[in-house]
């Protein structure tokens, strides 16, 4: 048998494949957080975009998040995958809230 190929995931259209920040685990005072009350991150690298969004008439306008861009995002926007062991989300881009920069 050959090796196996490593998969490429495109996200299609509108959409925006991330994967999250690690959350903190100690406060600014020296306290460890319990992996149990963690709350996940909102915040994430965009680790592929789609084409952009398409108009009534067919026309594309290209995304306005880019690879590698650190991103806020809303708590409840998205979709978590998990591809090749490796945990993801595809949000919708208007379930983007901020660059971070």
């Amino acid at each position: 048998m050959g090796k196996s190929k490593k998969k490429t995931v495109r996200p299609l259209g509108a959409f925006v494949l991330v994967e999250r920040n690690e959350a903190e685990t100690t406060t600014q005072g020296g306290i460890i957080i319990p992996d149990g009350s963690q709350e996940k991150p909102l915040e994430a690298t965009v680790v592929a975009v789609g084409s952009g969004r398409a108009d009534q008439k067919g026309n594309i306008t290209p995304l306005t998040v880019k690879k590698g861009d650190k991103v806020l995002f809303s708590k409840f926007g998205g979709a978590e995958v998990n591809i090749e062991n490796q945990d993801l989300m595809v949000l919708e881009e208007r379930d983007i809230l901020a660059v971070i920069s």
